[in-house]
């Protein structure tokens, strides 16, 4: 049986036994909206929770737009060409907005890339910056949240007399949805915060994962920071498996996010029978599958579709390879594991990063991992073999799991990855 992978900006085709599989597990499908910047115009006049956009912005003179960075398949660029007219329709020239690319500890987006991202004419007239987390003078600090985190955010969003959030809703491994609050907090904050919100402390709670909200502590985390900075507008939407606009959810912080959460929640779940020894997944294509730091997400989202001791085989491009240099240490230097998980327990530890590949221990202590990625197959890394195997392709990783587990192994597939949340019915 033939099963199409999203895999870079391709689709890799695969051949699965067709006795041998339980389940394809993917999203539901989705019409895209027939008008999406007159949909998102309609939002922003009928906002959820808050009035009208144009009453709010009313005198306003200093307008910060957060957007996502080029990780996020974010329909970017056809928010800000709805958002951009209704903001100056108000009277606000071009010259009192700044828009402030939620970068969190992701590299900038320049160039080529930027114009990729929010289009040439917004590009090239619009005071557009990218976050930089290490830039301590870029930052101001605000207050400390009921767990201790030291809220320090970019000075472009504190500084501003009204503020708006644009994002992606989607299923995100310790969230539970991205969007909303989350451009915030990462995606805005100074590095120091993220040793508290990423740390062992939240994310070793079973409730930052997949699909959850509701006593998880990221999310309630990422909120008040959020509520803290001040959000006057947020302005976010969702896509289906084609990354073609299917809602948009305006106005104001939490209502908004929340009535796109359950949107997306709908179609993103798939309810599964049961377990299987294999499942093949993804990274999602691009852009979630650039690096293997961003594929972590696809090996935890497997985790409900696999039994304890299974083998999870993921096929992601790389097309960036492992991530940044930080993720690149920690990825060769810590072949122990569970030591590795007891050294960030420890107050004294902390290295950027290191919140991926504690996630990526949660899917490695459930199931081996097998890679498959033509470009990290071509580069000169040491992944120990404790970590995860590489494989040439996903059909040898299959024939490597069938001589572990048997012939009668059975599979589920996940071919669109972390977009997908498995759901086992009994649950």
């Amino acid at each position: 049986m033939i099963i199409k992978l999203d895999y870079g900006s391709q689709k890799l085709a695969i051949d699965i036994p067709e006795k041998n599989l339980l389940k394809v597990i993917q999203s539901s499908p989705v019409k895209p909206l027939a008008s999406p910047g007159k949909t998102l115009v309609k939002s922003m006049q009928n906002p959820y929770g808050c009035a009208p956009l144009s009453e709010k912005i009313k005198g306003k003179k200093n307008i910060c737009i957060v957007i996502s960075d080029s990780t996020r398949a974010a329909p970017t660029k056809i928010m800000l060409e709805a958002l951009l007219p209704q903001i100056e329709s108000a009277g606000i020239k071009k010259g009192q907005i700044k828009i402030l690319i939620a970068t969190g500890l992701h590299r900038p987006n320049l160039g080529k890339e930027l114009e990729c991202l929010v289009g040439k004419e917004i590009a090239g007239n619009y005071n557009i910056i990218n976050h930089d987390a290490k830039d301590r003078q870029a930052c101001v600090n605000i207050g400390t949240t009921k767990r201790g985190t030291p809220v320090i955010i970019n000075k472009n969003f504190t500084g501003a007399d009204f503020k708006i959030l644009t994002g992606l809703i989607e299923p995100h491994f310790m969230a539970g949805f991205s969007g909303g609050r989350k451009a915030i907090c990462p995606g805005i904050s100074y590095m120091d915060m993220f040793r508290h919100f990423h740390g062992p402390a939240i994310l070793e709670s079973p409730k930052a994962a997949f699909g959850v909200l509701e006593g998880n502590p990221f999310h309630e985390e990422s909120t008040e920071i959020a509520k803290m900075a001040g959000v006057d507008f947020i302005v976010n939407a969702t896509i289906n498996r084609d990354k073609q606009i299917t809602g948009v959810f305006c106005g104001e912080l939490e209502q908004a996010f929340i009535a796109g959460a359950a949107f997306c929640m709908e179609s993103s779940r798939c309810f599964i029978e049961k377990e299987a020894d294999i499942v093949i997944t993804t990274g999602g294509g691009l852009p979630l599958d650039a690096t293997l730091y961003q594929v972590v997400k696809g090996m935890v989202g497997a985790m409900p579709a696999v039994r304890k001791g299974g083998i999870i085989i993921t096929a992601a491009e790389c097309a960036e390879e492992i991530g940044s240099r930080e993720f690149v240490e920690i990825v060769e230097q810590e072949n122990d594991l569970d030591a590795f998980i007891k050294k960030i327990k420890s107050k004294d530890y902390f290295k950027i990063d290191q919140w991926e590949l504690e996630e990526f221990v949660k899917a490695r202590k459930k199931a081996q991992i097998y890679l498959y990625s033509g470009c990290l197959l071509a580069g000169a890394y040491t992944i120990p073999p404790s970590t995860l195997s590489l494989v040439s392709s996903v059909e040898k990783g299959l024939q490597k799991a069938f001589r572990e587990l048997g012939d009668s192994a059975t599979i589920n597939v996940i071919p669109e990855g972390p977009y997908v949340i498995p759901v086992l019915k009994h649950e």
